[in-house]
């Protein structure tokens, strides 16, 4: 057998696919030298074809020593069946479950002997292995649907937290700002839920650490969310904080049109340290922070030793870059230096106790206010590779290989999102609790959850080192035990999933997830039937139900921006495109336009102002976004089907620049815009009021208003 063909035999057993098809309907292949650098990144000897045999064969005797496999992930409504491989004759089980209870069971053949019925959970199971002791197995019991909304149809408003504006922040929106804001959403729009970016931990340093993309930790949150005056202690501390330099700096901080970073974590930092010094973690904050236990010790560990190390040479900035001794979570030094600094690593505890205690408020003040969903979460696809995630759990982490995405009509030449992929097999090794983790994290203190790039439960584009986008490969994940897990946890928490699945998607992932229960996520910009180079928007009825429906996306045109082709010109003006491409995509976006004055005119929703001879006027007559065509766009989404429909903030008060421009970092203003208006302004002036109240017309009429409890 030649090597190459070898290479393709290795690489497909261990999940990495050898075609795919594009959105573009071609096929691709992956080719010999893609194939290599994957394996090579998973740990096997490609030099050779011996060496590569041998590779295999030791891989193979590695998982399959055991007589039971370290995981198994199961539905509550089929019998217990013991992989083929893994049984070797008759085993004599012994089950331990998450409350507690004890059950012994014989398996012959790969299935027990008697009736087994397992509540859901995580349990224990052992066999025993004769010399080498007993041999566990984490047995993971699983519902087959996640959570369902209730019963009809609901709207929510879509915000960026960090964007909310009011007269009592420090800069900055937090959790009171979105207490507020649900005071005024419930009875102004009759939501039902808040959707929220991503809240996870971040380093707060622009341009490049304020994505909530691409996060310092997906399993813990951003302290600069905190309401500091809520925190206990602070009326001790106020003093200090209403002289006239601060209060010149608050009021800066908030006009300014961005969230300046720094500043704000600078001046929320200094009132954070003086209140942990005058008013220590109590008995709660200290069983809640050992009931996060290692997860939460690693996490502050890092920041503890990341503030320690910067102050001391202003130059190390990620942890790469520190000294060798440090970059080990398990060495030595790090055990030095978490005993000597107990105090510090306690106060980054304490910070995400105070984060929990105020987010689980936020979801409360929802619920009470009639909100039927509450805060709708959202979880990442990404971690910083130079974040604490990386620091604290590298084996989880394949090095040599970052994930991305082929080339597509959005991005010609693919996509590089430089953070690298998960390590299947050490997930599984681990019965999957860093997985579980990270969803039960995100799933704490709300009602639905979007879970970024959905795609990643089944398959991620890997693009080895020395690769560009276009010549990388999918590898698949193993999706059954990852779904079911989802589902688990879904059910447990009561919240809603909703997976964002755009891009590249196989039929079978959405055939999957929604046998699951679990929510597509489609956007007016893509649903479109294509017809030789012409794309027709689809009407309102053939949009699914078993779906979320907006506008757009942090990375997309707003509908105003989409209208006057704003985030186009920004391209340009940041660098993206050139002139050519420039012209290019200005003409496909006139010819979009008109499609979708033709889908609004066919739905019976375009204004009379808008028809001309019986069809739709010609978008180019019409230069910007006017208030008949807006709420016309309003309603078409609000009149689909799906059971869930998201207005964006930036959507509702026709705001033409959209959060993230993708491909750029210092040449726009990421991650950072403000609302244009306070949430006092929302309900003070005409023209905030005349927005909400079209967006509450087209809720209220098409039966997705609140509902009492």
């Amino acid at each position: 057998m030649p090597l190459d063909d070898a290479l393709r035999y290795a690489a497909e057993r261990n999940g990495v696919q050898q075609d795919f098809w594009d959105i573009f309907g071609r096929r691709h292949y992956t080719a010999p030298e893609t194939n290599r650098a994957i394996l090579t990144a998973l740990g096997f000897d490609c030099s050779s074809m011996d060496s590569l045999r041998a590779s295999l064969a030791k891989r193979g005797e590695m998982d399959n020593h055991r007589p039971l496999p370290p995981v198994l992930v199961v539905s509550q409504n089929e019998p217990l069946q013991i992989p083929a491989t893994f049984n070797q004759g008759g085993l004599d089980l012994e089950i331990v479950t998450e409350q507690g209870d004890h059950h012994s069971v014989r398996i012959e053949n790969g299935l027990p002997q008697s009736d087994l019925r397992l509540p859901l959970g995580y349990h224990q199971a052992s066999v025993s292995a004769g010399k080498d002791g007993d041999c566990t197995m984490r047995l993971i019991v699983t519902p087959d649907r996640a959570h369902s909304p209730a019963p009809g149809k609901h709207a929510g408003l879509g915000i960026t937290l960090y964007g909310l504006r009011s007269e009592r922040n420090w800069g900055v929106g937090d959790f009171r700002d979105l207490r507020d804001l649900i005071d005024w959403a419930v009875p102004m729009l009759h939501v039902d839920f808040i959707a929220l970016n991503p809240l996870h931990a971040i380093h707060n340093r622009r341009p490049y650490n304020t994505s909530p993309y691409l996060p310092n930790s997906i399993f813990y949150r951003n302290f600069l969310y905190l309401d500091v005056e809520d925190v206990p202690g602070f009326d001790q501390i106020r003093r200090q904080f209403a002289d006239g330099e601060t209060c010149v700096e608050l009021m800066r901080l908030r006009a300014s049109p961005t969230v300046e970073y720094e500043p704000v974590a600078a001046l929320k930092r200094r009132a954070l340290d003086l209140i942990f010094a005058v008013n220590p973690p109590g008995r709660d904050c200290e069983t809640w922070i050992a009931a996060e236990g290692e997860l939460l010790r690693l996490y502050a560990t890092y920041c503890a030793l990341d503030e320690h190390l910067h102050a001391q040479n202003p130059d190390l900035w990620v942890w790469p870059d520190w000294p060798e001794q440090f970059r080990d979570p398990a060495s030595a030094a790090v055990r030095q230096f978490a005993a000597e600094h107990k105090r510090e690593i306690l106060f980054h505890g304490w910070l995400q106790w105070n984060v929990d205690r105020q987010l689980a408020g936020a979801q409360q003040h929802a619920r009470n206010a009639g909100m039927r969903i509450g805060l709708y979460h959202d979880l990442a696809l990404a971690t910083d590779r130079c974040g604490s995630d990386l620091w604290a759990h590298r084996k989880f982490y394949v090095a040599g290989c970052r994930v991305g995405s082929p080339p597509d009509d959005f991005s010609p030449t693919g996509q590089d999102w430089s953070f690298p992929p998960p390590d299947s097999r050490q997930h599984r090794a681990d019965g999957y609790r860093l997985f579980t983790e990270s969803l039960r994290k995100s799933l704490q203190h709300g009602g639905a959850l979007r879970i970024d790039h959905v795609m990643r439960l089944f398959r991620l584009y890997w693009i080895p080192e020395g690769h560009d986008a276009a010549h990388g490969a999918y590898v698949r994940d193993i999706a059954h035990d990852l779904v079911r897990i989802l589902a688990l946890e879904s059910v447990r928490n009561n919240a809603v999933i909703v997976g964002e699945d755009l891009g590249t998607v196989e039929p079978e992932v959405r055939e999957t997830l929604a046998s699951f229960g679990i929510l597509s996520y489609r956007l007016l910009y893509f649903e479109r039937i294509f017809e030789k180079k012409a794309g027709r928007f689809k009407s309102p009825e053939e949009y699914p139900a078993q779906a979320l429906v907006a506008s757009t996306t942090h990375d997309l045109a707003t509908i105003a921006g989409f209208w006057t082709s704003n985030d186009i010109e920004a391209r340009l003006t940041a660098g993206t495109i050139d002139r050519a491409a420039f012209e290019i995509q200005k003409l496909d976006r006139a010819r979009d336009k008109q499609s979708l004055l033709d889908a609004l005119f066919a739905a019976g929703l375009l204004p009379p102002g808008l028809i001309s001879e019986g069809h739709a006027r010609r978008a180019s007559e019409i230069p910007e976004l006017t208030g008949e065509l807006h709420y016309a766009i309003i309603g078409f989404l609000a009149r689909t089907p799906s059971v869930l429909w998201l207005v964006n903030q930036e959507d509702m008060t026709k705001e033409p620049a959209q959060q993230n421009l993708p491909g750029t970092t210092s040449e726009y203003p990421n991650w950072s815009r403000k609302m244009g208006w306070s949430i006092r302004d929302l309900s003070e002036l005409r023209v905030a009021r005349d927005c909400a109240s079209m967006v509450a017309h087209w809720i209220d009429t098409t039966g997705r208003a609140t509902r009492p409890l």
